[in-house]
């Protein structure tokens, strides 16, 4: 194997060039570990899990970067269950995650893993979940707590968990924690810990956030990065066709019945929005349910549940929601919306073509700035995104009778059709033409697959308007003491708004900042000035993005504290 090493100030960048050659049992695991992940059918190590799993059991803080779907889990799972003493019933591991979904996801691997190590207990604690049966878990003595900031804190501050003893922290999709507004969380916990810990973090990016909490908490840290390798994988065909407002959710019909898709994930950028695309699938009679942070978190695992057992066929979800999602068997997958950030788009498409099978990865562009995303997307995976050309009713027909056709001819050659036959002919002998009677039948079977031969009507739509020349805009005018609710600025008028938490409640700039554009999923360009008070806060919004932020922030919390949010009076 060939390794380059780049040296900057603090930290040592490690990078793989060459293809894989070890085995796992090349990288000095144990006879138990290794006979857990063989039963579940882990073969060879992925490029992030044989660079981790050595540096890790060598002891040295680490920070791999690697995107979702690269077996980050046993990367750092594996190094810990090797480090965890069977007669220390203290927390041994703590992981940090930003989601609820991917919390669970890794506890369940890690369960699997150390199935023939005796004695391990692994924990599973985020918000949502019974408070007591966490803390029955952490004083039974669960040596790797699988945790989101938030309900880490809130252990920490019964004094239900104890970090004392640990000898290893990781913090994984670090910097989704990071864009969710737990830095501050993330830190504490961190501060909390024994200095001699191994720390290690895993993150899609190499942002400065990232690298500045690195040299902070971690000792001469390796930087693990694969070189020379595609962002979205090989397997994944990428489509996307320029379409808007209602006749999306005719397409993502059209599209399954096309490709005999039969599980499908649809991302969509609101709550709102996942919500009003699964009532209008529904009502194509497409089996489908939404997935968003309103559910309570049974109802999260009924519908997850569901998914995987494919009673549901598409799952029409957000981008937090579905963080930790793991399904191996997804089709294809629909951006409804395209995403405002590209590692999004690589989260999303990622969570199809799995497990060596191949996939789909379908998106709707509905205006120019769309088309520049496409581009701007094309250029980040450095990958060609094809235009496809929208379904003709003679395609989807013509899919539909081929299928039929084909069905059909099973049953003629591995069926005995005698009796069909005697009862065809009695109905022959009753009056019925044979082509009639044919006819008769294939009408019903269609009706009863919901297939009409008759062509729709073409759905009406506005075309697309012409670019136009932006007017030059007028120079903005200087804020009065606040007097005026709303102004003029580069990207449109912004309105004041008030929210009911301050200093005095330990929220900061970043924390408000951090809560719009992770809930809210705006950009935080639309955010403007923030003005921080002991009790309350104004800070300034887009005016097109009112709305969104008003329901978006509904029944939400910030730093586990409710938000209660208004348009500031004059």
């Amino acid at each position: 194997m060939v390794w380059d090493e780049i040296r900057v100030p603090g930290i040592q960048i490690t990078i793989m060039i060459t293809t894989l050659e070890n085995t796992f049992t090349d990288l000095f695991l144990s006879e138990e570990v290794l006979r857990g992940i063989t039963e579940m059918g882990y073969e060879t190590p992925t490029p992030i899990q044989e660079q981790s799993i050595p540096v890790m059991l060598e002891g040295h803080d680490m920070v791999g970067q690697a995107q979702t779907g690269t077996g980050k889990t046993a990367a750092f799972g594996l190094p810990i269950l090797e480090k965890i003493d069977l007669n220390d019933r203290r927390v041994q591991a703590l992981i940090l995650c930003p989601t609820r979904e991917l919390c669970v996801q890794i506890a369940d691997e890690l369960s699997k893993m150390s199935a023939y190590k005796r004695g391990i207990k692994v924990l599973s604690i985020y918000g949502g979940d019974s408070m007591s049966r966490q803390m029955r878990g952490l004083k039974d003595g669960s040596q790797i707590v699988v945790g989101t900031p938030g309900r880490i804190m809130d252990h920490l501050r019964r004094g239900s968990l104890n970090i004392t003893g640990l000898k290893v922290a990781v913090m994984d999709e670090a910097d989704e924690m990071l864009n969710m507004g737990f830095r501050e969380d993330m830190e504490t916990i961190l501060e909390g810990t024994p200095s001699d810990k191994q720390t290690v973090m895993f993150s899609a990016t190499m942002s400065k956030p990232i690298l500045d909490i690195s040299r902070k908490f971690l000792h001469n840290p390796k930087i693990i990065k694969v070189a020379d390798q595609n962002v979205t994988a090989s397997t994944i065909e990428q489509i996307y066709f320029e379409t808007r407002g209602g006749k999306k959710n005719r397409l993502i019909s059209d599209l399954i019945q096309l490709y005999e898709l039969r599980l499908s994930l649809v991302f969509c950028n609101t709550k709102a929005r996942t919500d009003s695309v699964t009532e209008e699938l529904r009502k194509a009679g497409i089996k489908a349910d939404a997935l968003h942070g309103d559910l309570s978190q049974g109802m999260r695992n009924q519908v997850l549940g569901r998914f995987k057992n494919a009673e549901i066929n598409v799952l029409v979800a957000t981008d937090v929601a579905a963080r930790g999602l793991d399904v191996n068997n997804v089709d294809a997958v629909f951006n409804f919306d395209l995403p405002h950030d590209n590692e999004y788009y690589v989260h999303r498409i990622g969570r199809t073509g799995r497990a060596g099978k191949t996939g789909r990865a379908f998106s709707f562009a509905e205006s120019r700035k769309d088309d520049r995303k496409i581009f701007e997307l094309e250029r980040f995976i450095k990958m060609k995104i094809m235009k496809g050309n929208l379904p003709s009713y003679q395609e989807l027909m013509q899919s539909n009778l081929t299928r039929l056709e084909s069905s059909l001819m099973t049953i003629a050659t591995e069926n005995n059709l005698k009796d069909y036959e005697k009862v065809l002919q009695d109905m022959y002998e009753k009056g019925f033409e044979p082509h009639l009677l044919a006819a008769c039948l294939l009408k019903k079977v269609l009706d009863e697959k919901g297939i009409s031969l008759k062509e729709p009507k073409p759905f009406q739509e506005k075309p697309r308007a012409e670019r136009k020349e932006r007017p030059e805009r007028p120079d903005r005018p200087e804020r009065n003491g606040g007097g005026k609710r709303g102004y003029e600025s580069d990207n449109g008028p912004k309105i004041r708004m008030h929210l009911g938490l301050g200093k005095k409640d330990k929220i900061k700039p970043g924390d408000i900042v951090g809560a719009i554009t992770g809930e809210c999923k705006i950009p935080g360009n639309q955010i403007g000035v923030i003005d921080m008070f002991d009790h309350f806060s104004y800070f300034e919004i887009s005016e097109a993005q009112v709305r969104k932020v008003l329901k978006g922030m509904n029944k939400n919390t910030i730093k586990g504290k409710k938000v209660m949010l208004s348009i500031a009076r004059n």
